[in-house]
């Protein structure tokens, strides 16, 4: 599934102004009924949760795999997402992450068990229940 599948569950594309988008890629989105909105002008904070997503994903993931292609970008991309939403601690969260349900009590002295994500670019450690 792609985005021209899924074109009609947007509503908006919020996007900078770099020149990599250009006139014909409005026009896109919009006559598909998505209403394009561009960030104002010199406010690189103005979009800061999804830079900071794409800063998380490069240097926790892309930038340290050779990518074969589109569809083993889109699978990295997809665990490195399910990383960061259901394991990364997130500071604004009391370092939990996003996906996290409230807290279960795991005695001290269980056994700590980790699983590798993305071949062990990144190590998840859980202690057993």
């Amino acid at each position: 599934m792609d985005v021209a599948d899924r074109i009609i569950q947007f509503r908006f594309l919020i996007r900078d102004r770099g020149a990599k988008f250009t006139g014909m890629v409005d026009d896109v989105f919009a006559s598909e009924g998505v209403r394009v909105v561009t960030t104002p002008p010199q406010t690189p904070r103005a979009n800061c949760d999804a830079e900071r997503w794409i800063g998380t994903a490069r240097a926790e993931c892309t930038d340290r795999m050779l990518i074969y292609g589109e569809s083993h970008l889109r699978v990295l991309l997809r665990a490195c997402a399910g990383h960061y939403h259901g394991h990364r601690p997130h500071q604004s969260r009391r370092q939990r992450p996003p996906d996290h349900d409230e807290p279960v009590v795991v005695p001290l002295g269980a056994a700590v068990r980790y699983s590798k994500v993305l071949g062990g670019v990144i190590n998840e450690y859980h202690r057993a229940a």
